[in-house]
This record gives C-alpha cells, sequence and structure tokens, in this order.
C-alpha cells in the first residue's frame, strides 16, 4: 500500500528494458487514473508515476498501484502450484467478476492468467452445492503442474419458499367434516426455497371461492393439513377454490402460493321432488287405451338427479312409466257414469336400493261423452186428466214425466217432446205434460202419446216410450131418452098387477157415475110404477075402478149421478081400454140388439124390426126416433148405418124406432134397438205422409238418420207394429221396433234427393207405407280411407265396434268405420257371404276434437303402422290377415248390376241343386221301402227278380262298404227314358220328377 500525497510524484519504477512498455490501466479502481500521471518514453529506463492534481481523501480511500511489467525469462524452470489441493468456499451472492481462487476453474469459473479463478457466472446453491475440479499450470516450455479444486457454494437466504404444486385437487363428502379425504398429486408441502439454510414456512388460507365459505375451512400452520370445520351441501356448491400461502416463518416478505380445488362429494341425503304436489287433468271417458293422460316431473338436487329413480303407483286403470308419464292401461277402458274421478298417489324413488322417496297426489277427471241415451222413470199410472177445453194460454196438467241420462252437462240435459197428438199434448221445460186442446172424452178417451226424451249431447241421444193418456169424464152431458114420448095401450080387463106395460130407456154419454141413470116420474102414480134402475113400468092397480077408456099421462125423468145431476124429461102415455085393442100397433119385440162391423161402408144394412098392426089392411111406417145422422129406417123396418163406424170411438148405440099405423088417429109404438159396434182390424197410420233428412256422405256406418212413427187405430196395438223398407237396399236399414233409420253406407247413394218407402206391419199383417227422402250432403271425399281385409264381409260386418277400437288404438285417433263392401261392391247380406274372400273397409279418423284427419295422413299411418295395425286386427279377426290401403274402393259402378244379376244366378244354381239333392233321396228311400214288397210281388205277377225302373237304372248308389258314395247318371235317350216311365206307370211306380 502507498500512502499518496496531496501533490508530487507517487513512485520511480527503474530497470526498464528497451522492449518494455509502461502504461497507466484502471482496474479496481479506475477513479484513481484521474489524479495521476505516467512520465515515461518508449526506450526509457525508468519512470515516474506523480500526481496531476491534489488528492481527495473522501473520494480516494485507497489506491492500489497495479503495474504490469513484461520481463523476458528463460525457460528454465516448471511450474509449481504451491499446493496440490486448493479449497475454497464461495457465496451464491459473490458478483460475477470476483477472484475467488487462483487456479484454473470449469465453465462457471475464469482462471486468469495470474493464476485467480474469477466467477464467469451467478452460483445457485439449488443447483450445485460444491464445484471440483483440476487446474494444470503450463509453461511455454511445456512444463507443467496440476492441482485439485475444491469451491463449495455457500447458501444464501435469497429464495422464496415454494409449493410442489401449484394445483391440489382435493375432496370431501357433504355433510361431512374434517381432513380431505383425498388430496392429489401428494400431500400439500412447501419448503424454503433456500434448501441449504431451508428456514420453515408457515401456512395460512388467503381466500375461498365462492368467499361466504371461507370459515368452512381450516389449515394447520405448520402442516398444511387443511380441514372443513363447518359440513358442505353439495346441491348448494359442488366446487370450492381454496388458495393458500406459505410463509418464510424469518421473514414474512417471502412466500409462496398454491390452489386447493376441493370437490365435493355427493351423499344421496335429498328426496326426488315433485314439480307439482297436485296434478289435476281431465280425460275423456272413451278415450283409447294405451292414451296419454299426464307427464309428471321430478327433480334432485343430488347428483345425477333422478336418472336412478324409478316411480311407484298402485292402480289398475292408470299405469306410469319409467320417464314418469301416466296413461291408461292396455285393457283398460273408463265409463265416467261408473267412476267420474280417480285420485293417485305416485311415488318417486331415487335409487334402485335404499332410496328416499317423495309422493304427489294426481286428480283424474274423466271428462264425459254423449254415450248415454236418456232414460225415463217409471211412469205415473194412472195417467188421467178430465175432459175439457184446454188451450195453450190455459192449459191442464196431466202429469209429470221426468228422464234422466247418466252423462253429464249438455250430454245429460233432457228434453222431452210430444212426437204424436202434439195438437193435443205438448211439455212444458219442466218436464210437465199439458194438453192445449180441447178434450172431448166423448170424442175419445184414450190418447196413445208418443214422448221423445232427447238429449242436447253431439251426437244427440234420445229415447221413446208411449203414454197412454186417458181422459176422465166431467158431467157434460144429460141423458137422452130414446123416445120423447113412451105410449102403451092395454085391455083392462086382461091386465094384472105387475104386468109390465113399457120399458123406458135413456142413455148418457158420459162415464162412471156421470152416465149412471135413474128413472122416475114427476108425480107418483097410484096405477103404475117406475122402477129406478131399469126404466120398467109396471101395473100397480087391478085398475077395477077404471069403467072406460082412460088416458094416463105422466112425465118420466131419466137423472144422472153426475155433480151437479144432469136429467132428460119424456112423455108417457097410457091408454086403459075397455074394449078390443085390436086397434093399436106394437113391435114383435120389446128390444132389439144387432151388431155391426167398423168401416163398413154407407148404407150397410144393421138390422130390421117389425110391428104388428092386428089387421092386414093396416099399413106400418118407422121413425128413428135417436141418432138420425148415424142410422136410418125404412119403411120395411130395416135399419142401416149412414156412415162408416169406428168402435174406437164408440162401441154401442142406444136407438129408439117408432112405428106409426095407418089407422086415424093414428096409433104408435116404439121399441129399443142397440146397436153394438165390432172391431175390425184396421192398418197403421204414419205420423206423416213424408219424412225428409240431411247427412253428410262420409257419415258413419249405422248413423241414425231419422225415426219414422206410426199409430194403429186399433187399441192398445201401436206398440206391436214392426217397421221394415218396403224394398231391400244396402243404403239403409230400420230397426224393427222403433222405426229409427240408419245408413250403411252413405257414399253410395245416387241422386239428390233419395227416396225409399219404410212400412209398418200391425201383428195382423196390415201395413202401411210412408215415404223417407234423404239428401246427401257432400262433404271431403279425400278424407275417407279404404282398406281391403282378406276376410268374409259378414265376418268384418260383426267385428265393427271391435276393428275400430283396434285401429284407433294404434292410430291414436277415433276411427269411425263408413261402409264394408264385399268384393264385388255389394254389402253381403245373402246365404252366399261365406264365398266372399275379400272385404274393403271405408272410414274416416278424428281427433280428439272431432276433426276429421285427411285421408293422406291417415294413409301415412296406415303405412309406417302396417305391422302393429296388422298384430292388433289379428287379435280380432285371427291370424294370416292380410291388409292393403287401397287408393280406392277399387268397385266400378257399372259392373254393380252384373254382380248383382251373378248373384241372384248363382243363387238359383243352389237353390235348384239342394231341390234336386232332396228329390234324390227322396226317391231313394222310396225305392228302398217298396224293395220289402218285392217277394209278393214275384206272388202276384209271376215276376222272376226284380225289376228296375228306369230311376234305378239313371242312379247308381255304391254300397255304404265303398269308400268313394258316388252318383252315376244314366244318359239314355230319352225315348228309352220315356218307355221306362210307363213301365213304371203301368206297375203303378209313378214318380215325379224335376
Amino acid at each position: 500500500m502507498y500512502l499518496i500525497w496531496p501533490s508530487g510524484d507517487v513512485e520511480t519504477i527503474t530497470n526498464i528494458g528497451p522492449d518494455d512498455r509502461l502504461v497507466l490501466e484502471p482496474h479496481l479502481f479506475p477513479i484513481g487514473v484521474t489524479f495521476l500521471e505516467l512520465v515515461y518514453s518508449n526506450g526509457d529506463s525508468t519512470a515516474t508515476v506523480r500526481t496531476i492534481k491534489p488528492l481527495d481523501a473522501d473520494v480516494l480511500k485507497e489506491l492500489k498501484n497495479i503495474r504490469r511489467l513484461e520481463v523476458q525469462d528463460v525457460n528454465d524452470n516448471p511450474p509449481i502450484f504451491q499446493s496440490k489441493t486448493y479449497s475454497v468456499t464461495v457465496s451464491e451472492t459473490t458478483a460475477v467478476g470476483s477472484d475467488v481462487l487462483r487456479p484454473p476453474a470449469p465453465d462457471d469459473f475464469e482462471v486468469r492468467g495470474d493464476g485467480n479463478i474469477r466467477l464467469k457466472q451467478r452460483l445457485n446453491y439449488n443447483n450445485a452445492q460444491q464445484y471440483i475440479f483440476t487446474v494444470q499450470a503450463k509453461d511455454i516450455g511445456d512444463l507443467s503442474d496440476t492441482t485439485t479444486v475444491t469451491i463449495t457454494v455457500e447458501d444464501f437466504d435469497n429464495l422464496n419458499p415454494y409449493f410442489d404444486h401449484s394445483l391440489y385437487k382435493a375432496s370431501i363428502e357433504e355433510n361431512q367434516v374434517g381432513q380431505f379425504s383425498d388430496i392429489t398429486p401428494e400431500a400439500i408441502k412447501a419448503q424454503d426455497g433456500d434448501t441449504g439454510i431451508n428456514e420453515t414456512v408457515l401456512y395460512s388460507i388467503t381466500a375461498v371461492f365462492p368467499n361466504e365459505y371461507q370459515s368452512n375451512f381450516d389449515i394447520d400452520q405448520n402442516s398444511g393439513v387443511i380441514s372443513v370445520t363447518t359440513a358442505l351441501d353439495r346441491e348448494e356448491v359442488d366446487q370450492i377454490t381454496i388458495h393458500i400461502q406459505a410463509t418464510q416463518q424469518d421473514d414474512a416478505s417471502k412466500t409462496a402460493n398454491a390452489v386447493v380445488s376441493v370437490t365435493i362429494e355427493d351423499v344421496d341425503d335429498n328426496p326426488p321432488k315433485f314439480d307439482q304436489d297436485e296434478y289435476t287433468v281431465s280425460i275423456l271417458e272413451n278415450s283409447p287405451q294405451d292414451q296419454f293422460v299426464l307427464q309428471t316431473k321430478v327433480t334432485d338436487p343430488d347428483l345425477g338427479g333422478f336418472s336412478k329413480g324409478h316411480f311407484i303407483m298402485d292402480n289398475s286403470t292408470f299405469v306410469i312409466n319409467s320417464q314418469g308419464v301416466i296413461s291408461l292401461r292396455s285393457d283398460a277402458t273408463l265409463d265416467r257414469e261408473t267412476v267420474d274421478n280417480y285420485i293417485l298417489l305416485v311415488v318417486a324413488v331415487d335409487q334402485p336400493v335404499d332410496g328416499l322417496s317423495s309422493t304427489a297426489q294426481v286428480i283424474i277427471t274423466v271428462q264425459d261423452v254423449n254415450d248415454n241415451n236418456p232414460q225415463f222413470l217409471p211412469l205415473p199410472e194412472p195417467i188421467e186428466i178430465q175432459e175439457g177445453a184446454y188451450t195453450p194460454s190455459s192449459p191442464g196438467v196431466v202429469c209429470e214425466i221426468s228422464a234422466t241420462d247418466a252423462d253429464i252437462g249438455d250430454n245429460g240435459r233432457v228434453t222431452i217432446t210430444t212426437s204424436s197428438y202434439s195438437k193435443f199434448f205438448s211439455f212444458s221445460d219442466d218436464g210437465t205434460l199439458l194438453a192445449i186442446e180441447e178434450l172431448d172424452r166423448e170424442t175419445q178417451d184414450v190418447y196413445d202419446v208418443v214422448i221423445v226424451a232427447m238429449d242436447h249431447g253431439m251426437p244427440q241421444g234420445n229415447n221413446i216410450t208411449t203414454v197412454r193418456v186417458r181422459i176422465t169424464d166431467i158431467n157434460d152431458n144429460a141423458p137422452v131418452f130414446s123416445s120423447d114420448i113412451y105410449s102403451k095401450s092395454i085391455l083392462v080387463k086382461d091386465a094384472k098387477v105387475g104386468d109390465v106395460l113399457l120399458t123406458l130407456s135413456a142413455t148418457d154419454k158420459d162415464a162412471g157415475n156421470n152416465a149412471l141413470i135413474s128413472y122416475s116420474f114427476s108425480e107418483d102414480s097410484s096405477m103404475v110404477a117406475l122402477d129406478a134402475e131399469t126404466g120398467v113400468i109396471t101395473l100397480t092397480s087391478d085398475l077395477s075402478e077404471v069403467t072406460e077408456d082412460t088416458l094416463l099421462t105422466l112425465t118420466a125423468i131419466a137423472t144422472d149421478h153426475g155433480t151437479p145431476p144432469e136429467s132428460d124429461e119424456a112423455e108417457v102415455l097410457i091408454h086403459f081400454k075397455i074394449a078390443s085393442l085390436t086397434e093399436s100397433v106394437s113391435f114383435e119385440n120389446s128390444s132389439y140388439k144387432f151388431t155391426i162391423k167398423e168401416n163398413e161402408p154407407e148404407a150397410s144394412t144393421v138390422g130390421k124390426v117389425k110391428a104388428l098392426t092386428g089387421s092386414p089392411v093396416v099399413t106400418v111406417s118407422y121413425n128413428m126416433k135417436s141418432h138420425v145422422d148415424v142410422f136410418s129406417v125404412d119403411g120395411e123396418g130395416t135399419i142401416k148405418a149412414l156412415r162408416p163406424l169406428d168402435k174406437e170411438k164408440e162401441e154401442w148405440f142406444i136407438l129408439t124406432v117408432e112405428a106409426i099405423d095407418s089407422r086415424t088417429p093414428a096409433n104408435t109404438a116404439e121399441t129399443t134397438v142397440n146397436v153394438q159396434v165390432e172391431n175390425v182390424n184396421e192398418a197403421p197410420v204414419f205420423d206423416a205422409e213424408i219424412y225428409k233428412a240431411e247427412i253428410f256422405s262420409i257419415s258413419p256406418y249405422k248413423f241414425p238418420i231419422v225415426k219414422v212413427q206410426a199409430s194403429d187405430p186399433d187399441v192398445g196395438e201401436s206398440s206391436e207394429l214392426q217397421y221394415s223398407l218396403l224394398e231391400s237396399t244396402t243404403l239403409l236399414d230400420v230397426e224393427a221396433s222403433t222405426g229409427q233409420v240408419y245408413v250403411l253406407d252413405a257414399s253410395r247413394f245416387g241422386g239428390n234427393p233419395s227416396t225409399f218407402q219404410v212400412k209398418a206391419t200391425d201383428k195382423h199383417g196390415l201395413l202401411t207405407t210412408t215415404t223417407v227422402e234423404i239428401t246427401v250432403k257432400e262433404s271431403a271425399s279425400n278424407n275417407v280411407v279404404v282398406i281391403s281385409l282378406n276376410q268374409p264381409v259378414f265376418t268384418v260386418e260383426k267385428k265393427i265396434p271391435e276393428i275400430e277400437d283396434s285401429m284407433g288404438k294404434v292410430l291414436g285417433w277415433t276411427v269411425k268405420i263408413l261402409s264394408v263392401r264385399a268384393e264385388n261392391g255389394n254389402e253381403m247380406r245373402t246365404i252366399l257371404r261365406e264365398s266372399t274372400d275379400k272385404t274393403y273397409v271405408s272410414f274416416i279418423a278424428m281427433d280428439s276434437s272431432g276433426a276429421v284427419i285427411q285421408a293422406t295422413v291417415v294413409k301415412e299411418k296406415l303405412q309406417s303402422n302396417h305391422n302393429d295395425v296388422k298384430e292388433e286386427l289379428e287379435k280380432v279377426l285371427g291370424s294370416n290377415l292380410e291388409i292393403k290401403v287401397e287408393e280406392s274402393s277399387g268397385i266400378s259402378e257399372n259392373s254393380e248390376g252384373s254382380n248383382e244379376a251373378a248373384v241372384i244366378a248363382l243363387s238359383v244354381l243352389l237353390a235348384i241343386s239342394i231341390v234336386a239333392l232332396i228329390a234324390l233321396l227322396t226317391v231313394y228311400l222310396v225305392r228302398m221301402k217298396k224293395m220289402k214288397d218285392t217277394d209278393s210281388d214275384r206272388e202276384s205277377f209271376s215276376i222272376g227278380g226284380p225289376k228296375k225302373s228306369s230311376i234305378d237304372r239313371s242312379f247308381h248308389f255304391h254300397s255304404k262298404k265303398q269308400e268313394v258314395k258316388e252318383v252315376k247318371f244314366n244318359n239314355m235317350p230319352d225315348s228309352e227314358r220315356d218307355s221306362e216311365n210307363d213301365t213304371d206307370l203301368r206297375t203303378g211306380n209313378n214318380i215325379s220328377s224335376l
């Protein structure tokens, strides 16, 4: 070390060789050069270093003078290291360029020419803690020496701690507390980056996301073990991120960070949950089997949701599948009238074993369809109303008639109307039958009123019945004597007490007590008495006091028992004569009874009365004194009816006939004639001469069109009428008992309108006809689908409801069959049905709203579901079924006539064949019977052997033992057959032939 003076020479250098060169070098302390100068010239042997300015102690605390001196040497000595080994410890913080050792070093170190080892790049204790290498010293003469250098790196606390992994993954079950069950890739660990020092690190949680779960976790500051202190719910959060930090214990500024991703593992701790606690749904009662009803929805917040769950529902009508779809069972049907509401309990279980469950209630309301006709409640008995002058504004109450309908709403709302005698009767809104026209019991005492109960559904249902309304009597008719005057002449000497003098007769059109008549005199008489019940006048005196002709005049009164009573009067004249009675007239019989059939023509004879005068010169004329508008009597006493009579209106007529003789003064006599009208079967009468109706061209098979109604004038026989078509047709049908007309095939109606004759026949065979006029409204024909089946038409006809149900089940629509036709285009209604092997079925399909589905859509679905349709129909029609969707019915209208002719011809041939077979069997049986008498025939006619008739030779029957029964026809000429037949005739074997 040199002590530098403020100014002046610092050092003098001598012995400088001629080839030496001196320079000042800025080395460790470059600032020193600015204070010094070298005084030297090349070739000089000396040099001086001196200051060029005053030295500053604050700046230059120490100066080192390094001199480079080149001394030319002679290589006469090898280099020799002072030590064979060198060892030094170098801090990793040593600055680059620092000399650390004199011998040479590897790449991290630089061996300078002066033997110093200098650091070339920074050291890292973590990469290498020690360097060992060999250093060689070699002179220019290739003389050398080696030494081993060991440099130990001293660690310096300059690195932060570090985690083995930046991301850790951990998991823990929900609802659990404690340490994580599994951490990957390994347990959490952090250490000091300065491994040589390896200061202790402390662990902490810096953040948790979501941050509301910060308090749920804790970390051991020494071990780094993370624990869950508050249980977690996976359904709230299934993934949590924890940020952790490792801090060097001696230096809080030195930290390391890592992330722990925590997965919350699921535990089945939540039951499944329905989206509704109660489901309500409606379904039509005519829904097809397997009909969709309701889709339930279940959620489960646990992992996997409800994917492993299942449903439980115990019900015989509905079923639920694994997707929660409730549908109608394939073997179940609905009937709202039986069960209109179903309350089901559906259980959802989230696991196959030991699962949690929840329940929901399903309320299924069965909606009504109009599948029930109205039904009349028991009718009151008897149904009666008094005769009277009723009007619509002042009607008479007959009775209340009620009808119920098992359906509801408009389908169950019933209106009752009259279908006959609507002029006389009608119904009020509350079902009361009213009389709205004058009713006269004496004109008609019974009305068989046809009433119709109709609901308001679509299609409309109805029911028909007949009520018999009896008209009860009021006392509105007075008795009427059969004659205004009754007269009788008697001979006093022949009179005896008790003799019947006259019989009074009066009739009353009323009935019951109102028609019960009592007879009396206006004044009592001591000579005669009048029987109050019979009207017989008898003699009560022996007439001993009568000494001359006396005329007894009395007034007879006929009084009924009505309230108030009505009466009639007649004059009674009794002649008590002393002399002979030859000058009088009298009838042969005091009363007569005749009968006449109803509906006999005008002027038909009823009977004949006869009066006697006692003298051949005295003539008699006759006079009808009652019912002159109905009967007449001529001069011969013959009684005739002036018009046809009707037993149903009036059965008995009591007539008074008067006989008047030709004497002067004239004598008269009266007699009573009872006429009974006998019943004659009368033809029924339709309510209308023509019935009109309209239908659509796609109206389904057996669709009701109109109801025809007839009544029978014969009492009580209207209910026994039978209805039918006058001429058979494949287009219509009539229900025999009710007169309901149905359409069988609306698509085949000809012109518009079409007319048909319907007849009503009574039990005696009398009939009448009416006309049904039907107008067909065209509808979309492209909605009609035709399929063909390899089945007889009569089989298909019988199975129409089942076919509709089966096809509807597959297609998911309501199927209505419009017509069923045989292969030849005719509906088969003959004995040849069995021969038909192909049937065309025309139908339409409707959705749940009743709208008709287009045929193209239906055909596409038929094709795509062909196998399903075939499978369902085979359940109805049997196996090996062939189904084909037709573009059209395949029926030619032009061929219809020829087809029908062929059917007729075939029928005739079959009938002839049957008759022929019967005839053959008859012949055979006759011949067998005759063979029993062969022996007696031989004896009688001396025939050596049996003789065969032409019939025998014409047919040859094999014995029963032969395998095949055969009939052979003899083709002999006609002449031979004729001769054989003659032989048969001669032998008495006369057999008629076909």
